[in-house]
């Protein structure tokens, strides 16, 4: 995307945080995620676009138009600036900034002392949410994904807005396996496309495997949190999926912490940044 004015996300949340749900300071961790009740009606509204458009032929359509990478060229912090233009003045109940966001989950995990790939992580982990800026809209970026090409499972978050779905009118894609077959592998499987996938292929060459399956799986929560999918992942699957479940609280329930210093903290984040990444990378 060559212009200087990027487009405003348009869909049907505030904030792209919103479908985690509300994430106000002090809010109990156990309030997090809870669908079951007073859900907003633009996070259901969310997830009735979500399930009805993400289809097997969506989502490899989405992989043909943006993982020849062809977008533009930017490093890792010119990215996390970019991303901080995608801001919602219509949201009331934050003012804190993209960068603000990733910077609460790296020093979530800095202050536990976890390794220095595993802090990058944390700062770049959404960074694919730039989705929005080159158009795409909110519910094609963020919210739970899930395996396409198979069946649905009960767990995923409002599995009734699957019956719009077109592909869950296509017998061959409405088994276990699906398309897949038993334990080939995440890698083989087509996950809903958003920021997670497109990211994951941005920095690939770049991070170990285990930051790499924090930054593709993070939003997988029938996988990490329901112990769904099993039947399609292998073993080592299964120890990356483990270091998934130690990354999410970080994820989660960092948002409502202390805002972050940026300016005191960028020389930090800049020279972790170019511990690992190149000047450029290809977007």
């Amino acid at each position: 995307m060559a212009g200087s004015t990027a487009p405003r996300a348009e869909g049907p949340l505030a904030d792209l945080d919103d479908w985690e749900s509300a994430h106000e300071p002090g809010k109990p961790e156990s309030s997090f995620r809870d669908y079951r009740k007073n859900v907003r009606p633009g996070v259901a509204e969310f997830y009735r676009l979500n399930h009805t458009h993400q289809t097997l032929a969506f989502v490899q359509e989405k992989k043909r138009e943006y993982l020849g990478k062809s977008r533009r060229e930017m490093g890792i912090w010119e990215a996390m600036e970019y991303l901080n233009t995608l801001v919602d003045d219509s949201d009331p109940d934050t003012d804190l900034s993209q960068i603000e966001h990733l910077m609460q989950c790296a020093e979530a995990i800095r202050a536990e002392g976890h390794p220095r790939w595993m802090i990058l992580t944390g700062l770049i982990h959404d960074l694919g949410k730039i989705l929005c800026l080159f158009g795409e809209p909110q519910w094609a970026v963020v919210g739970d994904t899930f395996p396409v090409g198979c069946r649905y499972s009960e767990k995923i978050v409002f599995p009734e807005f699957f019956e719009e779905n077109p592909d869950s009118k296509v017998p061959e894609y409405q088994t276990p396996e699906g398309i897949y077959s038993p334990n080939c592998g995440l890698d083989q499987v087509h996950l809903s496309w958003g920021h997670d996938e497109y990211l994951y292929h941005i920095v690939k060459d770049y991070l170990p495997e285990e930051g790499l399956a924090m930054i593709r799986y993070h939003s997988f929560y029938p996988a990490h949190r329901e112990g769904e999918y099993t039947n399609l992942m292998t073993k080592h699957d299964h120890r990356m999926m483990d270091w998934v479940r130690k990354f999410n609280p970080f994820d989660l329930y960092s948002k409502g912490h202390e805002r972050p210093d940026v300016r005191a903290l960028t020389p930090y984040y800049r020279e972790l940044i170019a511990e690992y990444f190149p000047e450029k990378l290809s977007w």
